[in-house]
């Protein structure tokens, strides 16, 4: 028999996914338009209820981030420049409805390989956090998101939060979509970007992220280290070589094809690490 539960805590939740097999619900946003006008067929565990999980806190010099939290909250936030990114992607997320119901953890879980706020994630370090009734654990995004639609949460877990180390907020960072339009789409490629600078513009270190691109969204290690002692300015757009987005596995689809997808990840991180860079103060003066 298929139940239909509403927990009002974090523990009777993880009782629940304890017991039973459940499909999760929470901003919905991407649950329904999956379901269709098909009748439910699995129990569902509705988590809307715990007031807990949505907000934003700091921990030590860590930010945490609620696995409820939504979109608009995202946007609404007080956040050093280091989520500048996630941010720019939060109003990328569909429409405003669905940024005022969507939840990050929703949009994680849902393993889109053009799922907008990953990249975004991923230059911040962010690990992300499940609980069972028994146990809790860590894991960096790059590693709970194995492919289209999987990850590695078991079936008696809660991701409950988003983890972002205090080493990866400092900086400036910025998100770069590409679509066929430019509201209310789907991204062909997207990049993110997070650069810290001294006070001359040298390069100290360096995230860059792409997504839609792959199965999974991914870290551009060679290219960050290329970065690591370059002065942050507008030959940036000189240091993206084609070996440094070889790596990535993109597919031809109606929206582009692989080829076409290769080359505008290399286009478009050149152009997010322009806007990560940004008017550094000398510039300005000289």
């Amino acid at each position: 028999m298929k139940r239909y539960a509403k927990p009002e805590t974090v523990e009777e939740a993880l009782k629940l996914l304890g017991d039973g097999t459940w499909r999760i619900l929470a901003g919905g946003t991407d649950f329904y338009p999956a379901q269709g006008a098909r009748p439910l067929r699995d129990s569902v565990l509705d988590i809307n209820g715990l007031a807990s999980l949505r907000g934003i806190s700091r921990d030590g010099g860590d930010i945490v981030i609620g696995a409820r939290t939504t979109w608009t909250d995202i946007v609404r936030a007080d956040l050093p420049p280091a989520f500048d990114a996630l941010k720019a992607a939060a109003r990328e997320v569909g429409s405003v409805q669905i940024q005022n119901t969507g939840t990050v953890a929703g949009n994680l879980c849902n393993a889109s390989p053009a799922a907008d706020g990953v990249p975004a994630l991923m230059v911040l370090d962010a690990d992300v956090v499940l609980r069972s009734k028994r146990s809790e654990r860590r894991l960096p995004l790059q590693n709970f998101i194995l492919g289209n639609r999987k990850t590695d949460r078991q079936a008696n877990e809660l991701v409950t939060a988003l983890r972002i180390p205090a080493g990866a907020t400092g900086g400036r960072s910025s998100f770069y979509k590409l679509g066929a339009r430019r509201y209310l789409v789907i991204s062909i490629a997207m990049a993110a970007v997070r650069l810290v600078a001294d006070a001359a513009g040298r390069i100290g270190e360096a995230a860059i992220a792409v997504g839609a691109c792959s199965a999974v969204a991914r870290r551009l290690p060679e290219l960050e280290k290329a970065l690591v002692g370059r002065m942050a300015d507008a030959s940036l757009t000189d240091a993206v070589e084609p070996a440094h987005v070889a790596g990535l596995a993109p597919i031809d689809d109606v929206r582009g094809s692989a080829a076409y997808r290769r080359d505008a990840a290399r286009e478009i991180v050149a152009r997010a690490l322009l806007m990560a860079a940004g008017p550094l103060p000398e510039r300005q003066a000289a």
